[in-house]
Formats: C-alpha cells, sequence, structure tokens
C-alpha cells in the first residue's frame, strides 16, 4: 500500500481515470526553486484534475526541480495547495509509483526514485569520487572488503571481471526509445546525444527495442523518465542498462508564456506529438484559457500554415526550426504580421548528458583535457 491511512478533508475529489497515456512528463508551470515548485489546477479544464496533477509532477522530477531522493509534499500539502482531495492526490501518488517515478517508504513518505540507487549499492563508491588520486588503494579496499564477505579471491576476481564487461558491453551502443507514436521524443534526445557520445546512438522504437536486444544485447537503452518502467523491464530481460534523461526545464519558454496579454494565439511546433499533447497541460496549468493554443508537427503544411497565420508567438523545437523558417519565407505574402519565432535550443537538462558519459564508462571531456 502507498498509504495506509488516508484523513479525508475537504475538497474536489477526482474520480476520473489518470490518463498517461500520450503524455510526456512536462506538463506543468514549476518555478525554478524545488522548495518553491506549486502546482496549479484549472478546474474548469477538460483535462481531469488528476491527469493535470500527474503530468506536473513528471514535469517537476524529469526537470530535476524534484531530484532523486527528494521528498515529495504529503498529500496534505497538496490538498490545501491545490484544493484536491487527498484521496485523488493519493491515487496520483499511486500511479506514479506503479510506472516506477516514485518510491514509497513506510513511515517516511514518497520519494523521487533513484533508478541508479540499486546498481550503486553494488558499486564501490570511492571509485567514482574525482578527488580520489590513490586509486591502487582504492582497488585494494574493493577486493578486502569483498574478501571480508566472504569471497575467495577466485571469487572476487570473477565478480570484478563480470561488473566490468558488463559495463563495457553497455558502453558499446546508446538505444534511444519510446513509443511509435511518440518517437519524435526519442529523434530530440538522440540528435542532442549524438554529439557529445563517442560511441553509436541509435533510435528504436520500444515495440521493436526486444527484438532488437535479443539480436544484441551490447548496449545502454535511453529513454525519458516518463517511459522508464516498462523499458527497464525488457532491459532487465537482456542484461542490459535502462537510464532515464533529465529534460530541460525550459525556464525561458515559461517566463515568456506567462508574460503575454490575454488573448494572445500562442503556436507550439514539434516533431513530438507527446510535448504538443502535454503543452496544453502546462498551457491550462498557467493561463487557463487566457490564450489560445494551436500546436502542429512541422510535416502536416496545411496545419502549419495554419498556426502561422494566427499566431502571435511560435515555440518550436531545433528539428522543426529549417521547416518553419521555410514555411514563414513561402508564405510570407498569406500572412497579416509576421509571429515572433521562439526555439527552444536544448530539450535536454545541461547535466544529464554529462551524467550519461559516467553511467556508460565514458571519459568526460574535463577529464580528457
Amino acid at each position: 500500500m502507498l498509504l495506509s491511512e488516508l484523513e479525508i478533508v475537504t475538497g474536489q475529489q477526482d474520480t476520473q481515470p489518470i490518463v498517461t497515456t500520450g503524455f510526456a512528463p512536462y506538463g506543468g508551470h514549476i518555478p525554478t526553486r524545488p522548495t518553491g515548485v506549486r502546482f496549479h489546477i484549472q478546474q474548469e479544464s477538460d483535462i481531469p484534475a488528476s491527469t493535470q496533477l500527474y503530468n506536473q509532477i513528471c514535469f517537476a522530477i524529469a526537470a530535476r526541480h524534484y531530484p532523486p531522493g527528494h521528498r515529495l509534499p504529503s498529500t496534505r500539502q497538496l490538498a490545501m495547495q491545490t484544493g484536491l482531495h487527498r484521496n485523488t492526490i493519493s491515487k496520483v501518488y499511486r500511479q506514479l509509483e506503479t510506472d516506477g517515478v516514485v518510491e514509497a517508504m513506510a513511515g517516511s513518505g514518497i520519494y523521487v526514485r533513484d533508478q541508479q540507487k540499486p546498481r550503486e549499492i553494488r558499486t564501490p563508491p570511492h571509485i567514482r569520487n574525482r578527488g580520489v588520486t590513490d586509486l591502487d588503494r582504492e582497488v585494494r579496499k574493493c577486493v578486502d572488503g569483498l574478501l571480508n564477505a566472504g569471497c575467495t579471491l577466485q571469487q572476487t576476481r570473477e565478480l570484478l571481471t563480470r561488473e566490468i564487461d558488463w559495463r563495457l558491453r553497455c558502453g558499446a551502443r546508446v538505444l534511444v526509445s519510446t513509443p511509435r507514436e511518440d518517437i519524435g521524443a526519442s529523434m530530440l534526445i538522440a540528435e542532442e546525444l549524438e554529439p557529445c557520445l563517442d560511441v553509436p546512438v541509435e533510435v528504436v522504437p520500444m515495440e521493436e527495442l526486444e527484438s532488437v536486444l535479443e539480436s544484441s544485447s551490447n548496449g545502454t537503452v535511453v529513454t525519458s523518465r516518463y517511459f522508464l518502467q516498462p523499458v527497464e523491464d525488457l532491459a532487465k530481460k537482456h542484461s542490459v542498462r535502462a537510464v532515464a534523461v533529465d529534460l530541460n526545464d525550459f525556464r525561458q519558454e515559461l517566463a515568456m508564456l506567462k508574460e503575454l496579454r490575454p488573448g494572445s494565439c500562442v503556436g507550439l511546433v514539434s516533431i513530438s506529438p507527446g510535448i504538443l499533447r502535454a503543452a496544453e497541460v502546462i498551457l491550462h496549468s498557467m493561463r487557463g484559457n487566457e490564450l489560445l493554443l494551436m500546436t502542429a508537427t512541422p510535416d502536416v503544411g496545411s496545419r502549419l500554415l495554419a498556426l502561422l497565420r494566427a499566431s502571435s508567438h511560435v515555440l518550436c523545437d531545433r528539428p522543426s526550426l529549417p521547416l518553419v523558417e521555410q514555411s514563414l519565407r513561402q508564405n510570407r505574402s498569406q500572412l497579416m504580421r509576421m509571429p515572433q519565432l521562439h526555439c527552444a535550443e536544448s530539450y535536454l537538462s545541461t547535466d544529464t548528458i554529462e551524467q550519461l558519459r559516467k553511467e556508460i564508462g565514458l571519459q568526460t571531456p574535463a577529464a580528457a583535457s
């Protein structure tokens, strides 16, 4: 049980199922400091309140406003902040736990899951410390620890060799995987990883991931935190590593949307349908019905042109930018005014690529220099 006892308090109770399919973990209006995160529920929205809260919490976790190991607000605190019934909040927490995003600790609370924790327990932590200078001493400590645990020297060598071989296999390639319906999210991740990693980066739909791993179990599977649970289940079957990358917090974009005057029309263009759907949650959470939102993928020309005609501000991702600019040039005579164009420069957070390099055993740029 996630919560064994619930105190019933006044508030709106959402009995609708939490809709997680098709939403990525970006929904919500998140300030910059973890202690200042506030969630906003639009009661008049067609999106169920539980789904709004689920996506906003996922966004806070994916953008590291709530880092791994961070304790989430209690149901009482969220009830006071959002006006929702505590049973509704408990349902959201249970869904987050089912999806592998958080973990409940009896008598303590709900915590953001640290996906690396199980493997770090098995790996001597000292060797990862940048300040370590006596590596021979650290190796001896590792071996002594295994011997003190009852291993023979032969068993110790086998354990260490097996772990190193496993890590080398995981560092052979990177497979970026999300469901086929939102393969654009994988393409965004792969585009930013490929120039920064010295190994092949491949995009694999989640529906094809098992067959790819069956043919070769070398590599690390990368996904967003929203899809981590099903990807981890597949990765474990084939003894490969699964890593969730953290997203950019989109601070500048959110600040710009917050300042737009009521009645403005905003156009969002992305190769990821999941981002577009989640953007509706963000905008509803921030501004309710004050802004008109239009969305399009860049490959649907008629919808893109309609968006450019109506919008005063257009936000897009980097892969969409050339097509948006081309459409603006080709249809300039049909536009009453040119919209202000904003391109999100990064999809991933600044630290997550560096962390991934460590996880798959690649030398960091600082160490290389």
